[in-house]
């Protein structure tokens, strides 16, 4: 299971070196303004959304691989953030795209599992809007548009430490059979 839990989204930003170290031994750091306010059990569907998170975040090696880390999640919401690492940059010396992507993907996927239904993406899109650099730190902020029994649209903002949007996303999950936590877990 993963073994950080931090109350500070500031206290995130500051320490991104242990940031990445964190992310890189599989831990996962949830921040959540409600969760410093009430007791999890007066919101159970926080306290779902946060063993949802838990859960998938334990066993999603591409994630972790690549330093995700997510920093919030919330019913229908996620915000996730990575380093650009030297590794993950293209020809011209800029973040390549598919790390861009991947962020917000997975900030999407953790949104939209966050009701512990077994759920995929359908479709996604993205733009470009900046260009993100080496050593900036990214984040993405993933919202629940729609929702229905069977689909949702997300869309998720990324920008970059100092507030630039780097891309927008626009995902569309569909609902597949089980749940992420067995019942009683």
């Amino acid at each position: 299971m993963p073994k950080a839990w931090q109350l500070s989204p500031r206290s995130v930003r500051r320490d991104s070196v242990a940031n990445r170290h964190s992310a890189a031994n599989g831990d996962v750091a949830v921040n959540n303004a409600s969760h410093q306010k009430t007791n999890m059990s007066d919101n159970p569907a926080q306290h779902l959304a946060e063993q949802v998170t838990q859960k998938l975040y334990a066993v999603d090696q591409a994630s972790r691989a690549l330093g995700i880390r997510i920093v919030e999640v919330r019913p229908g919401y996620a915000r996730a953030s990575l380093v650009v690492r030297p590794d993950m940059t293209n020809g011209h010396r800029i973040c390549h795209g598919g790390m861009v992507f991947a962020l917000a993907d997975s900030a999407f996927a953790f949104a939209c599992n966050s009701y512990n239904e077994n759920t995929v993406a359908a479709a996604a899109a993205i733009d470009f809007l900046a260009p993100a650099h080496q050593d900036d730190e990214l984040t993405a902020t993933a919202n629940e548009v729609w929702r229905s029994k069977r689909n949702g649209i997300y869309e998720v903002t990324v920008t970059n430490q100092d507030g630039t949007r780097i891309a927008l996303f626009r995902g569309r999950s569909a609902r597949i059979d089980g749940h992420v936590l067995a019942t009683g877990e």
